[in-house]
């Protein structure tokens, strides 16, 4: 589900905003992105876990939740081997160019890998006997050294019943099993498990404490999928994305790859990357704070640094629904040092007439107008006011018949 951002809209006499500042974060994958590095933003609490620690991640958050997502961003790849437990013993890797290769959702946390196996539910069925879920596809793990495990969730009842075993170049070992109850770690959304070391193992911080988390994940690229590095959401946050008023933006999203990785590119010729730092993302949590981000530094994978700011707007933006084609908010007012100021509007319905922003001085004269578009979408627009002396003015938005008056401060 989505639900659009919209701005308050006071009387131009009510309307006092603060300039609030930017905090500026600077964090560290690691080279070779070693690290998954988490981050929240109200309490800018980062926490990083080494990558390679887990292989497995598993629903707990009720009783009946159940979910397995594969660690993908160390290169793990999942393959469909077959459909009916009883064939465990017959798995061969020399089959790998027949089994179907499944991928971890990049925009739902709950859709793993697992889950898209051809059973009922994804790696099972349900019996309506016992209420367990009994698994019945097997899937092989191939890791990014080439080695390989096969892997069944037995069983689903209020935990998940496991059996696994490696590939040692001509057979496989000794099977494994372990069971991972969903009663462990009651403030986290997954459990997590090594296969390497035989052990659950606690990656992520509490469902409370991180908003984002930086990592390698697969996604769609053109017609390919590739390993990226980038962040993804936690399901505590939706985000909002503006990309100036010459494109559209979208509406909140609940899509955990609304940030993603495309927020750099890399530059061939010069052999570095490339941030678009004019790219903006709108934060909401689940206490309603707003956060405006972009990205400023991204090194690649030789050293795993990258570097972002941001700064809470709640004041400056609100969830109150407007009734009309457009709703729009502005900061920082006062307008700080640079003389710039950003106008923020979420267009949701679209009119022939141009959406305009005129200032007028405290005489009635028109010291500055501008064009924004009329496009459907989520936009943050800068406007320069280097040409106006410090002191009070007042800012209109027009769109067709819709106008708002805001007063705004020049230092």
């Amino acid at each position: 589900m989505k639900t659009r951002l919209i701005f308050s809209i006071f009387s131009f006499l009510l309307v006092h905003s603060t300039y609030s500042q930017e905090t500026t974060v600077n964090l560290s994958l690691g080279a070779g992105y070693a690290n998954q590095v988490y981050y929240k933003l109200g309490t800018q609490t980062e926490t990083s876990l080494t990558a390679n620690s887990w292989d497995l991640a598993f629903l707990r958050t009720s009783s009946m939740s159940h979910g397995i997502r594969v660690n993908g961003g160390i290169g793990i790849e999942v393959f469909e081997a077959a459909n009916e437990a009883s064939k465990w013993s017959t798995i061969n890797i020399i089959n790998e160019a027949t089994w179907k290769k499944l991928y971890n959702s990049d925009t739902e946390r709950v859709n793993g890998a697992f889950m898209k196996g051809s059973a009922t539910y994804g790696w099972g069925e349900y019996n309506s006997t016992t209420h367990h879920i009994t698994g019945t596809i097997i899937y092989v793990l191939k890791y990014a050294d080439g080695s390989y495990k096969k892997f069944i969730c037995e069983d689903f009842y209020g935990g998940y019943t496991i059996k696994y075993a490696s590939w040692d170049g001509s057979a496989w070992s000794e099977d494994k099993s372990a069971v991972i109850p969903n009663s462990n770690n009651s403030a986290h959304t997954y459990n997590y498990f090594s296969l390497q070391s035989d052990s659950e193992v606690i990656i992520e911080p509490a469902v409370s404490d991180w908003d984002f988390v930086f990592t390698k994940y697969y996604t769609d690229v053109s017609t390919m999928k590739y390993n990226v590095t980038g962040l993804l959401s936690s399901d505590n946050i939706t985000v909002a994305t503006a990309t100036g008023d010459d494109a559209p933006g979208a509406s909140y999203s609940e899509a955990i790859n609304t940030i993603g990785y495309n927020w750099k590119s890399y530059n061939n010729a010069a052999r570095t990357y490339e941030v678009d730092s004019e790219l903006k993302f709108y934060v909401k949590d689940k206490d309603e704070k707003i956060y405006k981000m972009y990205f400023t530094e991204f090194e690649g994978g030789s050293t795993g640094n990258l570097a972002f700011k941001f700064e809470d707007v709640t004041e400056t933006l609100s969830s109150e629904e407007v009734g009309e084609s457009v709703a729009f908010g502005i900061y920082p007012n006062p307008v700080s040092f640079d003389k710039k100021i950003n106008i923020i509007f979420d267009v949701n319905r679209v009119n022939k007439n141009e959406n305009k922003v005129e200032i007028y001085n405290l005489s009635g004269q028109r010291v500055l107008k501008t064009s924004v578009t009329n496009a459907l979408g989520f936009y943050d627009k800068e406007i320069s006011l280097s040409n106006l002396n410090s002191g009070i003015y007042m800012l209109k938005f027009t769109s067709g018949n819709y106008q708002k008056t805001k007063k705004i401060v020049i230092q």
